[in-house]
């Protein structure tokens, strides 16, 4: 998918970028797979603010995608390639041969008209093809990784991205990772053969704050420029430091140097830690 750039005609569209959309073979998304997107604008379960400056934006409906592909040995076709708001990869409406149709990831290079097999034996090495790791030519890039057998693909899903095989050690395959992480996974996890479609995704350039309202992403004020009553870093008469040893969230703990990651016990699975500079942490 090409980036597409406008006459500076104004000071926004001087700086943006859009997608010019050329791989999308159908802008009408399958209604039977369709929800209604509920606003949490940034909140939990719980009804509290979990990831701020969150809200508004427009209207979007959920696509059901088949993350777990448990079709095994039934021929499909895609039939579409769809736009995801959802998402920055591309969908694609694939039809099994009983009838039954379902959304999947759609892998990069996949037209209207390609066979998507899925199956726990070894097979074609084709695009879009989902198999056990233990099944899957060592060396191969793949995408939508699962975790745990039979739970669906949880790594490896946004745009642009893949993984590498890299080999079997025992019971375990070792995977590389986007992030530069080498993690062990279950040989037994299914993957999908390729890389993750619209791969010029990361290149699209906003432009203006109005585009990012319509995603839903409201302005981030900094704690320097608010009141002393609104956050550890407020207050002062000037351009004044923080005052602090540390920096703080709202909320007066660690904002920089704290590890985040929970889930401990997969430490294990960790043969090689990512590369934070690359990774942007």
């Amino acid at each position: 998918m090409p980036i597409k750039k406008y006459n500076p005609t104004s000071a926004g569209r001087r700086q943006s970028s859009v997608q010019t959309f050329d791989d999308v073979t159908s802008t009408t998304p399958y209604k039977k797979l369709l929800v209604s997107k509920k606003q949490m604008a940034g909140r939990s379960s719980n009804g509290k603010i979990s990831v701020r400056h969150r809200g508004g934006g427009a209207k979007r409906h959920i696509r059901l995608i088949d993350w777990k592909q448990n079709k095994f040995d039934i021929p499909a076709v895609v039939q579409t390639i769809e736009y995801d708001p959802n998402r920055g990869a591309r969908i694609a409406l694939i039809a099994y041969k009983d009838g039954e149709k379902r959304y999947m990831l759609a892998p990069h290079g996949v037209t209207v008209g390609t066979h998507i097999v899925v199956s726990k034996e070894k097979g074609e090495p084709n695009p879009g093809n989902r198999f056990p790791l233990e099944k899957i030519p060592v060396g191969m890039m793949v995408y939508n990784i699962e975790l745990q057998p039979g739970r669906g693909g949880q790594l490896v899903r946004g745009a642009g991205t893949s993984a590498s095989f890299l080999a079997i050690e025992g019971e375990n395959a070792m995977v590389k990772l986007p992030s530069g992480e080498t993690r062990l996974i279950h040989k037994a996890c299914m993957a999908s053969i390729g890389s993750v479609s619209n791969p010029d995704w990361r290149l699209v350039r906003w432009g203006k704050a109005g585009r990012m309202r319509h995603r839903s992403i409201r302005p981030t004020v900094r704690g320097k420029a608010m009141n002393p009553v609104d956050h550890p870093h407020g207050g002062g008469e000037a351009r004044n430091s923080i005052g602090l040893k540390y920096a703080k969230t709202p909320q007066g703990k660690h904002a920089h140097g704290v590890p985040t990651r929970g889930r401990k016990h997969t430490n294990r699975f960790i043969v090689r830690r990512r590369n934070k500079k690359q990774s942007g942490s």
